[in-house]
């Protein structure tokens, strides 16, 4: 019984440590996600923000993309995409 446990033991530390690895389609690359957390919401405000002058609105991240929604100086509203892992502007409009 003791062997089983250890057994046990060892199955559940390996895989519980094993990075979840995900495809990037758009770059033909693997991400593992323990090792690319990327930059934070605050981060791609900032780069939203130099891209926009005005003041943020809303701030999402769905996958790996920030959302941030930007009312301009000039009463315009815009929406940025951010990549969450390099912090590049994806879309604007």
């Amino acid at each position: 019984m003791s062997m089983f446990r250890g057994i046990l033991l060892i199955v559940v530390l390996t895989t519980s440590f094993t990075p979840y690895v995900v495809a990037d389609e758009k770059n033909n690359i693997l991400l593992a996600s323990s090792h690319q957390s990327g930059i934070s919401q605050q981060k791609a405000v900032t780069i939203a923000q130099q891209h926009i002058k005005g003041r943020v609105l809303a701030a999402n991240r769905i996958d790996n993309m920030y959302r941030i929604k930007i009312l301009s100086h000039q009463g315009s509203v815009h929406i940025l995409m951010i990549h969450a892992i390099d912090g590049t502007i994806v879309s604007s409009h």
